[in-house]
This record gives structure tokens, sequence and C-alpha cells, in this order.
């Protein structure tokens, strides 16, 4: 107990969580055990060892979470949100039949601002409950996404579509482009929502409008997010057509810039590699997704060898089919273990790391989250490492990522708020999501 003296002096924080690991990602291979997270006004003011906390601090928000391993929240750095009310509809397709017999007839025929709406909140719920506390999203009505996100008190990171033909969001490139700009000024100061551009890939945009994005992103400092190099047909068919492989021509119109990330990413030569580390171009690796649509696989060690920022995703849920980022950094390092023929490569440390410091860069929030530090938002992940697939623990970090199950996630903060507690979600309601789901997988089924 402490002194009379010393329990005058003790300061009231917002929130005290006692962790049985604690893993910072400030250092690889650091793991400090039986120490407490200090939150106060949405950030981590401390990181002490537990018996220290009491001669200091004071709560009435106190976490004993005795039997976890704590964290940084998970960033998921590639995805489509809404289409979670897509999940299974298209199943055991290439990546070609399954979007233009089956996904973009579909949308055609659905999206609109309830379905982004509905599916968004879906989405979320399901990353909340997994321990995602950020996301990067591609889709229609990024402004709808956007107040879900911030209904759920999550982060989200909005690259809104730039296509060249017309849909339900816009007519044209220009009209993309000019509501991507209107959606940025409105959050431009938010620290929950972070806006950048989304063309959808070099065979449906076209030159031009990639150009001024490329200008526009610099100018504004923000990303271009972009599908490329995904699958071996898609290179092919940009080389018939311009003698130029997609990376090749992209940086002819000088959008290999660093604000440039490219998804997927499974077709690359070692010249290429090299020129995307040149050019300070970063990666997104989605490697559920790759598998589900035999789009091939992305060579992460050798991105990583090259210096280049590589981040983690999960894609949709209709081709993934979970946005579970706890299964995707387990099929990170397994990926990374073939691709290389190295069972060395790509540990369980270097997953976590793609899935929080480098998809906290991959934001533009490295300096913010990403890792659990003093100064920083208290985005925390907690997982309850107390089951028998998680039993015993020799490493924690290779538990959490080679055993570790989504449902094992128990507890999730965002900017030191609550999200889910005892595997429960707070800010939303679970069944009236899943009522909502029902109803329009009835729908969608009924004129298929």
């Amino acid at each position: 107990m402490p002194s009379k003296n010393t329990a005058e002096k003790r300061q009231k924080v917002d929130t005290i969580i006692h962790a049985k690991w604690l893993i910072p990602m400030s250092k690889s291979g650091l793991i400090l055990e039986h120490h407490s997270l200090i939150i106060q006004q949405q950030m981590i003011r401390e990181i002490l060892p537990r018996s220290e906390v009491e001669n200091y601090f004071f709560s009435d928000e106190n976490y004993d979470l005795n039997e976890h391993i704590v964290i940084p929240g998970l960033v998921n750095a590639h995805g489509h949100a809404p289409m979670s009310l897509l999940r299974g509809y298209a199943d055991d397709l290439a990546l070609q039949p399954w979007l233009e017999e089956k996904i973009w007839p579909a949308e055609a025929r659905w999206v609109s601002e309830k379905f982004v709406r509905d599916g968004a909140e879906l989405a979320i719920a399901e990353m909340l409950l997994s321990g995602t506390t950020a996301f990067t999203d591609m889709y229609f009505f990024p402004d709808l996404v956007a107040k879900a996100a911030l209904k759920a008190n999550i982060r989200a990171h909005l690259t809104s579509p730039v296509l060249d033909f017309p849909t339900v969001w816009a007519k044209d490139p220009d009209e993309y482009i000019h509501k991507a700009m209107t959606l940025h000024d409105k959050y431009k100061n938010n620290e929950h929502i972070h806006v950048g551009f989304g063309p959808h890939a070099t065979y449906t945009v076209s030159d031009q409008p990639m150009q001024k994005l490329a200008t526009y992103a610099s100018e504004l400092d923000i990303a271009i997010h972009l599908h490329t190099h995904e699958t071996a047909q898609e290179v092919q068919q940009a080389v018939d057509k311009s003698d130029k492989r997609p990376l090749g021509h992209l940086h002819e119109l000088g959008l290999l810039i660093p604000n440039l990330q490219c998804v997927h990413m499974t077709q690359l030569l070692d010249d290429e590699i090299s020129l995307l580390a040149d050019c300070g171009v970063s990666v997104v690796h989605c490697p559920a997704s790759n598998m589900k649509l035999a789009s091939g696989l992305c060579p992460t060690g050798k991105l990583m060898d090259a210096g280049i920022i590589v981040g983690l995703g999960t894609d949709g849920s209709a081709s993934n089919n979970e946005l579970n980022m706890i299964n995707e950094m387990r099929l990170a390092a397994l990926l990374g273990k073939i691709t290389s023929d190295d069972a060395s490569s790509l540990s369980a440390w270097q997953a976590l790391h793609m899935a929080t410091v480098n998809g906290a860069k991959l934001m533009g929030l490295g300096e913010q989250t990403g890792t659990l530090e003093s100064g920083k938002f208290a985005d925390i992940t907690a997982v309850n490492l107390n089951r028998l697939n998680t039993s015993p623990v020799y490493d924690p970090v290779n538990t959490l990522v080679y055993s570790a199950q989504a449902n094992q996630v128990s507890h999730v903060w965002v900017a030191g708020k609550l999200n889910v507690k005892d595997h429960q979600l707070i800010s939303l309601d679970a069944h009236a999501l899943h009522e909502k789901a029902k109803d329009w997988a009835d729908k969608i089924q009924a004129q298929a």
C-alpha cells in the first residue's frame, strides 16, 4: 500500500489497464510483463510496471487483464466495408468473372445510401469485435461510411472512388474527383476521419484523371489508393494494350510517388520492386482475398527487404469472406514463408508490425497511433490467451499470430473510449445489424 503522503499526491486518470503482456511495438521483440497503461484525455499518458501504478495514479475505470496480450489496435489497410452485405454472394470465381458477372451487376442493382449505411455498420461491428481500431476503405458514398465510423468511434481512411464510367455515386472522373476533394475539405481537421483518392485500377481509370490525382495528392499530401498488379491477366492486358506493365505506365504518368499505395501486387518483377523502393511507394498485402480469387502471391519478403512499407488488409467481405485481421496476420506470415521458400521469413512479429505500425503509417497517422507509447492515442486491443487453443504460451506474439482466434478479442479502445467490453459491442447494436443483414440477403437472393 502507498504511504499516506503518496496517496494524497496520486492523480486521478480516465482509465488504467493492467496487462499480463503489453506489446508496445515501439521495438521489435519488446514484451512488457505485468505493466499498466495510464490513459488520460484520449491519450496514453504513461506505461508503468503494475507494482508502481498505485503510487502515482488511481481511476474509476480499472481493467485487470491478467490473462491477456494487449497490443496497439489493428489497422485494416484495405477494404470495401459496405460489401459486407455481399458476403458469400459470389464464391469460387476468379477475379474477372467475379467482378464482371456477379459483383458489378449486383452493385448496379442494389447499391444505395441505405445499402452503404447498413453494410458499413455491419463491417465496422465485425472489425471492432476482432480488434481493428482503424480501417482504409474504398467504396461509393464514402460520406456515409464516414458517418458510420464516427457513430461507432473507429478511425477511417476513406479513399474516395474514382472511375471512368458513371455509377450511383458520380457520372464521370471530374465529378468523382470533385466529391473526393469536398469530402477531404469537410474532414481535414477530424482526428477520426481521413480522406484520400481511390482510383479503382489502371484498367478502369484513364490517364488524364490519374495525372490529376497525382497532382492533387502531392499538393494536399493525401494518399492515392489503387488496385494494381492484382492478377497476371490484368498485367497481360496492360501489355497487350500499351506494351507496358501497369507499374511502368504509372511511372510514365508520374504516379509512382510516396503518396501512392498499391494494393495486392501479386505480379512483380525484381526491377519493379527496386522501382517502388526508389520512388517511396507503399504496398498493401491482402493474403486471404488473393488466395480466394487465385490472384497470386505477393512477394512480401522481397518488398520488406527493399525497405518498402507493407501494410495488411482484408479486402472486402465479398472476396475474403471475413474482416478478421488476426487471421490475416497468420496468413501473411505463412504465405511469406512459402513465397520466399524460407521458414524464417515474415515472422509473427513482422506480421504484427504490418498490422499495426505500418497500417498507421499508411493512414498518415504514424505519429499518433500504431504503437503504445506516451503521447499517442489510446487505440488498444486486448486478446485473452487463456484458452485451450492458445495454451501454453511461450511467446505471446507468436501465440497471437499463429494460434489466436478473433473471438478471443475481449476489449477494444479507440482514443481511450471503450468500444468492446468482455467480447460485447458497446457502440453498436449487434442484434439490429444481424437483422438488417438478413433482410438484405432475402431481397438480393429473391432477385438474383
